[in-house]
């Protein structure tokens, strides 16, 4: 029972936060980007509209996600989360789809992507163990995303997955800082909840086991690693048939449907849309664009999307921040903990950019690896802790992005409330 006690304790630990400034670290990001997803909330209706079921922002299907957890063939699992989330929301409105549902809804998301924040902040400060002035300012860097902006408002898959994946990568990382393995029982419901909520996603639960200790010199820690991912697969499996009543020939139907849909758009240069939506539309917003939607039932209204950058300077941006992350991943090639943070990051890249699922609108992916920019840019400031002349200067260079980042996603959400005031 002791045992039980400590294990729920740590728990608890690792989740909320459990020192002085961890807590003023959530309570801001709680509080700022709760004032945002608030008064959203409250004077429009674009969080949820029973009238618009998808794309009313950004490609978000915030209607469709709520009432249903999304297509079952990406996001097997997420039904049953959504009832959860749904129910909660309803319950706080007085069972009607009102503002405040809408205030409910944004303010899961709101906790959701604060807790995101901080599991990045106790990773840089924790695991990385970066001076505390230098942490502060890449989770401020990693907080004014598109992405983060975006999701501590919107109820999306996206939203609650940046937070397990965020949670999962600080959790993992303790276990391989410590040299232990992850348990059969955490890896199972890191895959279930992670992989359910978007099934590409379980793979990376899985990345962390293959750089255990030891793992690939003795047959019993093999052997082990083994056995713990096929009990985290059946879990899975029997839980996702379960979802689709065991009609198992629909899974490959209905996927092949969706690659199909989401992979042959060619309006805009592939390295383009690489550039301005996998890698920068989720961080630095990029130029908007009006367009007529409709429901499909006969209900016309407007949406908003991003076009490709317009100007040279994102593009710089986006170059440089590359750089900076390529370089870090070269100073601690030999550290296993970064490498489970690129070869996470990787994974993205040949779903999205290579086989091109959903590149035309990768921006609103950012939850599935946003995180990794914070991480990787806090093991290149440790990796020059005791070269003074460098570190001074990646910080003037990162000083600048930063201010770049801040000025730009200002002035453009100034320009997503427009959107909102006129239509919504």
């Amino acid at each position: 029972m002791s045992k039980f006690k400590t294990k729920f304790i740590d728990f608890f630990r690792l989740l909320f936060p459990s020192t002085g400034i961890e807590l003023i670290v959530f309570l801001f990001f709680l509080v700022v980007y709760g004032y945002l997803g608030s008064y959203i909330s409250i004077h429009h209706k674009i969080i949820f509209d029973a009238r618009i079921p998808w794309d009313a922002y950004f490609s978000f299907d915030n209607k469709s996600i709520v009432m249903t957890g999304g297509s079952f063939e990406r996001h097997p699992l997420s039904y049953y989360f959504f009832n959860w989330i749904r129910e909660l929301a309803l319950l706080f409105s007085g069972g009607k789809m009102d503002g405040n549902f809408r205030f409910a809804l944004a303010w899961f998301s709101n906790i959701a992507v604060s807790l995101s924040v901080l599991q990045v902040f106790k990773y840089l400060k924790n695991i990385i163990q970066l001076p505390l002035f230098i942490s502060l300012l890449l989770i401020a860097f990693f907080g004014s995303f598109s992405t983060t902006i975006l999701l501590s408002f919107t109820p999306e898959n996206f939203t609650y997955t940046l937070f397990l994946l965020t949670l999962f990568n600080h959790y993992s990382a303790i276990k391989l800082k410590k040299e232990e393995k992850i348990p059969a029982l955490a890896l199972a419901f890191s895959g279930i909840t992670i992989g359910g909520l978007t099934v590409t996603n379980i793979v990376k639960v899985f990345i962390p086991v293959a750089f255990e200790k030891g793992l690939f010199k003795s047959w019993k820690k093999f052997g082990n690693a083994v056995f713990r991912g096929f009990f985290t697969c059946i879990c899975f499996i029997l839980l996702y048939l379960n979802r689709i009543d065991f009609k198992y020939e629909n899974i490959f139907s209905k996927t092949n449907e969706q690659y199909e849909k989401f992979s042959n758009v060619n309006s805009t240069p592939i390295w383009d849309m690489i550039l301005s939506y996998f890698f920068g539309g989720n961080i630095l917003f990029s130029n908007f664009i009006v367009r007529d939607k409709h429901n499909m039932k006969g209900y016309d209204y407007k949406g908003i999307v991003m076009d490709v950058y317009s100007s040279w300077i994102p593009y710089i941006f986006i170059a440089v921040l590359l750089v900076l992350i390529f370089w870090s991943y070269y100073k601690n090639f030999r550290n296993k903990l970064v490498q489970v943070l690129m070869i996470s990051f990787l994974f993205d890249i040949v779903i999205h950019c290579i086989l091109r699922f959903g590149l035309h609108t990768s921006y609103i992916y950012g939850g599935h690896f946003a995180f990794v920019y914070a991480l990787l840019l806090g093991w290149l400031f440790y990796s020059y802790k005791d070269s003074p002349k460098i570190l001074s200067l990646l910080f003037a260079v990162f000083s600048i992005m930063f201010a770049y980042l801040v000025t730009n996603n200002y002035l453009r959400m100034t320009e997503f409330f427009w959107f909102l005031n006129t239509y919504y």
